[in-house]
């Protein structure tokens, strides 16, 4: 049995990397389970992965959920203008992670996938394949062999203080003949001359 390195990547973290290992025959639900443990999201937000040509353009998408209805079902490999390198293509091929095995996705030695977590607040990781090898009988699989970096903590609704009670202090006599039942009395502002004095 073989099993896969891949090595993720995030942008908005220097530096941030994690090594995962997770058996050929696997789904990419087991790897979605495995990045949002070793990466330390939630878990409880929609995901989906892409599989990516060595430019990053994705050519088929796997969610988590079925989203697709029967307009959405593509049977060619999506076209790519190659003079653009940021063509994209929305009516991908789409499957669901629970049904799909790693090894009938991975078809490049380098293989270029995108992890994209929480499309409300969306993360992006870019994993690419280090090496497929040889599993032993008794490797725990799938795993994390390597963390670098973690992510920002990002206050929630729930973790923002209350905030406290304010008292307003009450209005001087001496400021109180500024104010008419009007809001303000007229005969301050009397002398202002609307050209000169702003």
């Amino acid at each position: 049995m073989y099993y896969y390195k891949f090595r993720v990547y995030f942008d908005e973290v220097e530096d941030f990397v994690r090594d995962v290992e997770i058996s050929a025959s696997d789904n990419f639900e087991s790897l979605h389970h495995l990045l949002y443990e070793c990466i330390g999201l939630k878990g409880n937000e929609f995901a989906a992965f892409s599989i990516c040509d060595p430019k990053w353009n994705k050519q088929k998408e796997i969610t988590l959920l079925d989203t697709s209805d029967e307009d959405d079902l593509v049977d060619e490999e999506p076209e790519y203008d190659e003079e653009d390198q940021y063509s994209t293509k929305t009516r991908l091929p789409k499957f669901i992670m629970k049904d799909a095995i790693l090894k009938d996705f991975i078809s490049d030695p380098h293989q270029h996938i995108l992890y994209e977590y929480d499309f409300m607040n969306p993360k992006t990781f870019y994993l690419e394949l280090q090496k497929v090898a040889q599993t032993d009988n008794g490797a725990d699989l799938p795993r994390c062999t390597y963390k670098a970096m973690e992510l920002p903590v990002q206050l929630t609704a729930a973790d923002v203080p209350e905030p406290e009670d304010v008292e307003f202090e009450d209005i001087d006599e001496e400021d109180d003949d500024l104010f008419d039942d009007n809001g303000f009395n007229d005969e301050d502002f009397s002398s202002l001359n609307e050209f000169t004095d702003f």
